[in-house]
């Protein structure tokens, strides 16, 4: 039977994942511009950087999300996800704050501190303590 930790565990790589991917990996890496503005960002005349820091961003989002959803079924063997996704969430709602501070960001970054703070804590809590079955982890 499937201890209650690791399936919290489990479901918080599932969801962190399936959000990354969905709300900015996917998006701003086939499209910043339109991403942006739905958030509603000025877009500026010269797009060229925007698009590829946007991008950029959105690839980096994608491989993140991508390996939560392949570290879901066995969080125990993939304890680094939680590290990384503590450490984002932490770094990005200190962006985020930074911005809301310097109010130069629309109310929607602002509204992303709450977001990214859930996504620290929910490493934090989340964080498999359960010992990996090392029947299951292939041989050097």
């Amino acid at each position: 039977m499937t201890p209650p930790s690791t399936l919290r565990s489990r479901a918080y790589l599932a969801a962190a994942g399936l959000t990354g991917l969905l709300a900015f990996g996917i998006p701003l890496f086939l499209s910043p511009l339109r991403w942006a503005s739905r958030l509603r960002w000025r877009v500026p005349a010269d797009t060229d950087l925007t698009v590829y820091l946007g991008r950029s961003l959105g690839a980096v989002a994608v491989a993140l999300s991508a390996g939560a959803l392949r570290a879901a079924p066995r969080p125990e063997e993939h304890r680094v996800m939680f590290e990384v996704g503590f450490l984002t969430g932490v770094l990005l709602t200190a962006v985020h704050a930074w911005g809301a501070l310097l109010r130069r960001q629309p109310w929607t970054e602002t509204a992303e501190i709450a977001l990214w703070s859930a996504m620290a804590a929910g490493a934090a809590l989340t964080y498999p303590r359960e010992k990996p079955d090392r029947s299951r982890l292939p041989s050097a």
